[in-house]
């Protein structure tokens, strides 16, 4: 959501080549590494326990979003900029909500990017301040253009939004970004770059992210044209 329609078909187009490369290579895979490791499909009870861990503050922030989208109608993305509306949405509900910006330059192939997404802090049972990650678009952001039918069904059992801490938003990417590596190995792939831990990571848990301020009044007046 915070890349530019320019910035997604570049990716796009630079990902199609890289794979059109990939499968132009001669498989060269031994019996003995395939074998050390466990099948794709094991993933899924990992990914699934991931999830299955929530907090009150999660699901209370969760519950939240899916009742301002239900309200609205699922309208408010062709009205106004997503992740600003929720923002002011959860600022009229009292909760300290944030728009993020990271962004990170080109290092070991990977390419650089920009990434936009919502913090909230929330009061933990000690009463100190929690960080949640608020993702709108977070399924999409782990596809890839060829997939194995095992990771597609992977992919599916993420949240579409994501709502959780720090910790466990790394151990999902962690996790998606290590059953990606593996099942495209067996089909004699490799994974791009911009799917690799360290960039998802830099998406959400960059050192170089920045609150961008912004008016209510101006993301009101982005619905009225």
């Amino acid at each position: 959501m915070g890349c530019s329609k320019e910035e997604e078909d570049k990716c796009f187009l630079f990902e199609m080549d890289f794979l059109e490369s990939e499968l132009n290579k001669p498989t060269n895979l031994s019996s003995s590494s395939s074998s050390s490791q466990p099948p794709c499909s094991s993933f899924h009870l990992s990914l699934q326990e991931i999830l299955s861990k929530s907090s009150h503050g999660e699901t209370e922030v969760f519950e939240k979003i899916l009742f301002y989208l239900k309200e609205s109608g699922n309208k408010s993305g062709k009205m106004f900029n997503l992740n600003k509306w929720i923002i002011m949405r959860l600022k009229m509900d009292n909760y300290e909500a944030s728009l993020c910006e990271t962004s990170w330059i080109s290092t070991s192939g990977q390419p650089t990017g920009v990434y936009e997404y919502i913090d909230v802090m929330m009061n933990d049972k000690d009463q100190s301040l929690r960080r949640l990650i608020v993702d709108m678009d977070f399924k999409s952001q782990f596809i890839l253009a060829r997939q194995t039918q095992v990771y597609s069904d992977l992919i599916n059992a993420l949240p579409s939004i994501f709502v959780g801490t720090e910790e466990k938003l790394n151990s999902i990417i962690c996790l998606i970004c290590k059953a990606a590596k593996q099942c495209l190995q067996e089909k004699g792939l490799h994974i791009p770059p911009w799917r690799k831990a360290g960039y998802m990571q830099s998406k959400w848990l960059s050192h170089n992210c920045k609150k961008v301020p912004f008016s209510p009044l101006e993301n009101h007046m982005q619905g009225h044209v």
